[in-house]
């Protein structure tokens, strides 16, 4: 009986871990035949789990959604990200996240073994987390999205731009990023034929179309980091390119995220910066390290000369 019901946990586990198993997978991985997984399912129905079965050479077995939803097992590791995520999502610009993930904490903290909440609360102690007044992000239009990602569903949206003008998109959605409290998607507009950033606060999702599609080789080969750029270049007031004296290996631990040091040769590389503060970019520049020159950008180098003004006056030179 002992060796039947850690056989059904285990399994229980299995389904949670991914969407769909076969028979003949789940037989391997707990030992025991594909009749003994039969019984096994049969048994987590009897226990309220809503195990779907589906026929056929590509068939198997997963769980799908029920009316309660039943218990998760978590191992230690897992469960400590878990409380440790909960109590930091509610700055991540997610509508209601605060009062949710109390008390989804308050049921997890009810059944955390002592040595586990130690450990939870020792992060708490020792972490801050920066909480952001700007727009916030439905969870369940995230979630939608999100599923559309992990499937590789065609997502239909309406999407507003900063301009307040609304669009209907329909995308192929690649990644979704978190950055600065704000939630963007990476998605290939079938429409427009080109890789797009979408800010997923502006987006009303319309109806699932059921479609999937074929990913498509990324826009880089970091995904994350092109987001990012993308975005940080939107926002820009003032645009520069420079010349960094060093190779762009020794540049990018250097550079914010989003920034990129292109190579020019083995020696120097150039990297495309932005900003609403010149004076700052410039100081920023001079303290990089590496000899820098302005290759684009008026307001950059009129900087640099009010900086070097303020270097001679610090000095007790007169400025030429």
């Amino acid at each position: 009986m002992l060796e039947t019901s850690a056989r059904l946990l285990e399994l229980l586990s299995l389904l949670q871990l991914r969407r769909g198993w076969t028979g003949q997978e789940l037989a391997e991985r707990l030992g025991v035949s594909a009749r003994t997984v039969r019984a096994d399912v049969g048994r987590l129905r009897d226990l309220g789990y809503p195990v779907e079965a589906r026929p056929g050479v590509a068939g198997g077995y997963r769980l799908s959604a029920g009316t309660a939803m039943p218990p998760l097992l978590l191992s230690d590791d897992e469960a400590v990200a878990v409380a440790v995520g909960l109590r930091s999502v509610a700055a991540q610009g997610v509508a209601g996240a605060e009062e949710t993930t109390l008390t989804a904490l308050a049921k997890l903290d009810q059944v955390l073994p002592h040595r586990l909440r130690r450990r939870v609360d020792a992060v708490r102690a020792t972490t801050a987390v920066v909480r952001d007044d700007g727009p916030v992000t439905d969870p369940a239009v995230l979630g939608t999205v999100a599923m559309a990602v992990r499937w590789t569903e065609l997502l239909r949206f309406d999407y507003t731009s900063a301009d307040g003008a609304t669009t209907t998109r329909l995308v192929e959605p690649r990644h979704l990023v978190c950055w600065n409290m704000r939630w963007y998607l990476a998605a290939w507009d079938r429409d427009r034929g080109d890789w797009r950033v979408f800010r997923v606060d502006r987006m009303t999702p319309r109806a699932p179309t059921g479609a999937r599609f074929a990913p498509r080789p990324p826009p880089a080969p970091d995904v994350t980091r092109w987001v990012t750029d993308r975005v940080a270049r939107a926002t820009w007031g003032v645009r520069a390119r420079v010349r960094v004296h060093a190779p762009a290996d020794q540049v990018t631990p250097l550079l914010a995220p989003g920034v990129v040091a292109e190579p020019l040769d083995e020696r120097t590389c150039a990297i495309d910066l932005g900003t609403d503060d010149p004076d700052r970019l410039a100081l920023w520049l001079a303290a990089l390290g590496p000899e820098v020159e302005v290759l684009e950008g008026r307001e950059t180098a009129a900087a640099f000369r009010r900086l070097a003004d303020r270097a001679q006056r610090a000095a007790g030179v007169a400025p030429a």
